[in-house]
């Protein structure tokens, strides 16, 4: 049975289905809940330092019913026109919980947090409408379905949820080339662009079966599945149920992993948009390379990658420097090896590609072997560069590491119930 903070994990991960769209305001809701939940249950059981607020509690006051209103407040913030209903969920997290004192007590410990997190992200610049012009020169990202424009290109401009700016752990330019021409000009480039031209067109002889997979197992790119971040969500419960932890331990390590992911999505959107870069993806560069000054490319105008959307083959909406998957994954990896003071964790993976057969899951045998694949499977999809893998990892890594050594710290008096329980 899950508890109050597994439970609303479930509930982030269905309204994430039913929302869809890009990753960047996801991994903005899931940040807010879960640091909203963090803080009721750390104001009640008070282990270590508040995100935000740390709230006086009623002696008795309910951590279900706590943790429900500060779930419930904040997801109906971050996601107003969600179909999920969320008093449905609120009063079937409340069944039971008893007695009424209690609850009332949890309420308000709950309402508070969630208020103080809603105020906090007001203005924030989510709902910045940034017009984007697509480049039309060598290199330049621009739309590769008709119609389809660029997907949150506001997103460098998002406060960060822990980050000093959006440019805090921004990467450094692919290959350390300071200019496009003599990047594209390069060998580099080349070996990279023929690289993802073999391994991730659609009809490739190369690519094998287990890449194949690879490449479906991570992408989850499609509305209706619970999209990058919500994968990593799961696999953070799948661990968590595994290791049997309390309430008290989840909320921190669901909140550690959720803001680590919210400003993932930022660190890798101010990579993609907000500089001169703004990198084609594979499909653009492929089918024009007789333009992009490299003997070392050939052009197929017919290329496409391995992503699909029903019989269509699409790239993501956004330029390819850097992964966002592979930030990410990264961040999350460094939470999850950190909080449980290992790498060396098994456990299964699960995914909600509908190009993958379902029931499909992978093993693995540390958090940095998952986040390395998820990068790599990027390739194998034929939507990214190395690089943008490459580079994307080191950042989500820096930011993780620096998520967990800067926020949610243990308080100076010691509590026993704040160490991680490693058994299976």
């Amino acid at each position: 049975m899950p508890d109050a903070v597994t439970y609303w994990n479930d509930v982030l991960l269905d309204v994430i289905r039913a929302e869809g769209g890009p990753p960047g305001p996801i991994s903005r809701g899931g940040a807010m809940m879960h640091g909203a939940i963090y803080d009721a249950v750390n104001s009640i059981v008070p282990t270590h330092e508040p995100y935000l607020v740390s709230v006086p509690a009623a002696h008795g006051a309910s951590i279900e019913a706590a943790v429900a209103y500060a779930a419930h407040d904040a997801l109906a913030a971050a996601f107003p026109s969600t179909t999920v209903d969320l008093a449905d969920a609120l009063a079937a997290a409340l069944a039971g919980v008893v007695p009424q004192s209690s609850v009332s007590a949890g309420k308000a410990v709950g309402r508070t947090c969630a208020a103080a997190m809603i105020d906090h992200r007001r203005d924030d610049g989510a709902d910045d409408q940034t017009h984007y012009v697509p480049g039309s020169k060598p290199g330049d990202w621009r739309p590769t379905r008709p119609g389809a424009g660029a997907a949150t290109p506001h997103w460098p401009k998002v406060k960060p949820f822990c980050m000093s700016s959006g440019t805090q752990f921004r990467p450094p330019r692919p290959g350390g080339f300071l200019s496009k021409t003599e990047m594209l000009a390069s060998a580099e480039y080349a070996a990279q662009f023929n690289e993802v031209k073999e391994l991730g067109e659609a009809a490739s002889t190369t690519r094998t079966a287990e890449q194949t997979q690879i490449a479906k197992f991570w992408a989850n790119d499609l509305d209706g599945t619970y999209k990058p971040p919500g994968q990593l969500f799961a696999i953070t419960q799948i661990v968590a149920d595994a290791r049997a932890l309390d309430v008290v331990e989840n909320a921190r390590l669901f909140a550690l992993v959720a803001l680590a992911l919210g400003d993932a999505g930022i660190c890798a959107w101010d990579a993609k948009y907000a500089t001169d870069l703004d990198l084609w993806r594979p499909e653009t560069a492929i089918r024009m390379a007789d333009q992009d000054g490299n003997a070392g490319t050939a052009a197929d105008a017919a290329w496409e990658p391995l992503s699909q959307d029903g019989a269509d083959h699409f790239s993501p909406p956004f330029p390819a420097y850097v992964s966002g998957h592979a930030t990410f994954a990264a961040a999350h990896a460094a939470i999850m090896r950190l909080y449980f003071g290992t790498d060396n964790v098994t456990f299964t993976a699960t995914s909600e590609d509908p190009n993958l057969p379902a029931g499909v899951t992978r093993t693995f045998n540390s958090f940095t072997e998952a986040a390395r694949e998820n990068s790599r499977s990027r390739v194998y999809l034929g939507v990214h560069f190395q690089w943008d893998g490459d580079h994307g990892y080191h950042a989500g890594t820096a930011l993780g590491e620096h998520i967990f050594a800067t926020r949610l710290r243990p308080r100076a008096a010691d509590y026993a119930g704040a160490t991680p329980k490693l058994a299976a």
